[in-house]
């Protein structure tokens, strides 16, 4: 479903667009995920609206078929892509974990300025992107994606989580039409 309205409170959550998860391969090219993610960005700091910018440093303790226990990045793969143009009004929540709300303060920080939707774009899909979707849905918030400044490590994996699973917890659309309902 096309997103038809956002909340006057609405943030703007950028997952891991960062050195190390852009060096990898995606299914749509990565200047392109980012410059929409940047004029989402533009879009909501010249409204004067939140935007949360998450970024992942490591993995948490479990076994995975990648390896056991927990990991750290280093911290070139953590940086944010200058693409971003970070400013300091900027929340940012670094995590080790898939979903940007797991072991941080983020669900605070929306609570406090009394936000009540979301508008999620980033990388990978299936993923951060995924389990933050998941995670903004189960504590109640209104979850819009940016589809097109969303993208995998492939073109099946993206496919699969767009059609599949992000009809569930909330609305799609272009950065574009997020855009343009920001007014």
């Amino acid at each position: 479903m096309t997103v038809t309205a956002l909340d006057p409170a609405t943030a703007l959550i950028v997952i891991d667009l960062q050195a190390g998860t852009l060096g990898g391969p995606t299914a749509h090219p990565a200047e392109e995920i980012v410059g929409r993610a940047a004029d989402l960005l533009a879009a909501f700091r010249q409204r004067g609206l939140l935007v949360v910018l998450a970024n992942v440093d490591g993995t948490p303790a479990g076994r995975t078929e990648y390896g056991a226990g927990a990991r750290e990045f280093p911290a070139a793969f953590s940086a944010l892509v200058s693409g971003l143009g970070r400013q300091p009004t900027d929340v940012t929540v670094t995590r080790a974990t898939w979903s940007a709300f797991a072991g941080t303060e983020l669900d605070a920080i929306l609570t406090e300025r009394g936000i009540t939707q979301v508008v999620l774009a980033g990388i990978a899909t299936s993923f951060g992107v995924e389990s933050t979707a998941r995670a903004a849905y189960d504590r109640g918030y209104n979850v819009a994606l940016a589809i097109d400044a969303i993208t995998d490590r492939s073109a099946e994996a993206h496919q699969t989580t767009v059609t599949g699973v992000f009809p569930a917890l909330g609305q799609s659309g272009s950065a574009a039409e997020i855009i343009a309902l920001l007014g």
